[in-house]
């Protein structure tokens, strides 16, 4: 297949470009060039948002589009010239307000979530514009993304703290609910949507499982050979200023998804995948939060 894939030099779209790549299939990245290209693609180096007429004339069978985050990136992209025959949207569970009952599910209304503001408005706007100009679109609702490539510091917390034989400051009780999918089952769903194209077209995706994160926390040290201990911080204390995920639990409805893809990665496999990487790739994962100095200054008494 030709693919375009919008991104190619971080976490998702970097992994997705690499598997296509390996799948044997022609793939062309757009991006800005800052980063090194995975090998094997085309690179198209500009702004998506200025590409002018780079694109205009060109087909391709399928757009794979990780990287649009408003309605602007998907007008330029659609109005570029070019034509192609699939496009997949990567968009988000932060398209659901917090006050829908859960779990989240494809037939529910969307709308601004408090948790997560522009972002998901944003999103939302991206689909419903997409949806408008091309009707047979597919458009991806994750929860968590981690594997291979992360590049946020949420599993490379925890790995570092289990690393450094660090107790684990842990919200509350630690039973806040995770839900997380892995990017090479993201790109293995892809596939199937290719192959069959299902009648569905929006989809939730992400493990039918979820975790608490204490539960989550215990995976990823085990991933690296430790055993997790816990100490538990007061509701008092904003939970962003010491662990890598909101104060906000959710869970989606994956079940469309598993009726085409009845398996996935487990996240105890996934997690050891990553870690292994990680330990080899530490300055991959930049978009570091000083997590550990707030505890050591702020907490620890």
């Amino acid at each position: 297949m030709k693919i375009l894939i919008t991104g190619g030099t971080t976490f998702v779209s970097k992994y997705t470009a690499e598997y296509f790549v390996r799948k044997g299939d022609d793939v062309t990245v757009i991006n800005r060039g800052s980063r090194k290209q995975p090998d094997g693609v085309t690179l198209i180096n500009c702004d998506r948002t200025q590409l002018g007429d780079t694109l205009k004339g060109t087909h391709f069978d399928a757009v794979l589009d990780i990287t649009a985050y408003t309605e602007e990136h998907v007008q330029t992209l659609l109005s570029s010239g070019v034509t192609f025959d699939d496009y997949i949207l990567v968009s988000s569970s932060a398209v659901y307000p917090e006050t829908n009952p859960q779990p989240f599910s494809e037939e529910q209304i969307c709308g601004k979530n408090s948790v997560w503001g522009d972002y998901g408005v944003n999103k939302l706007k991206a689909e419903k514009y997409l949806k408008e100009k091309f009707p047979s679109a597919y458009i991806l609702r994750p929860p968590y993304f981690y594997g291979i490539y992360e590049n946020l510091y949420r599993e490379a917390f925890a790995f570092d703290c289990a690393m450094k034989d660090r107790s684990f400051y842990i919200p509350g009780d630690g039973e806040m609910k995770l839900q997380f999918f892995n990017v090479s089952d993201f790109c293995r769903f892809i596939e199937i949507i290719l192959d069959k194209h299902p009648e569905d077209h929006i989809f939730n995706v992400g493990n039918k499982d979820v975790v608490t994160v204490k539960q989550w926390i215990e995976l990823c040290y085990k991933a690296a050979g430790k055993n997790a201990e816990f100490v538990s911080v007061d509701k008092n204390i904003p939970q962003r200023n010491y662990f890598s995920f909101h104060d906000y639990e959710y869970v989606l409805d994956v079940s469309k998804q598993y009726k085409l893809m009845a398996d996935t990665v487990s996240l105890e496999e996934g997690l050891k995948q990553e870690f292994e990487w990680y330990k080899n790739n530490p300055d991959s994962v930049y978009f570091r939060k000083p997590y550990i100095e707030y505890i050591e200054e702020n907490i620890i008494t």
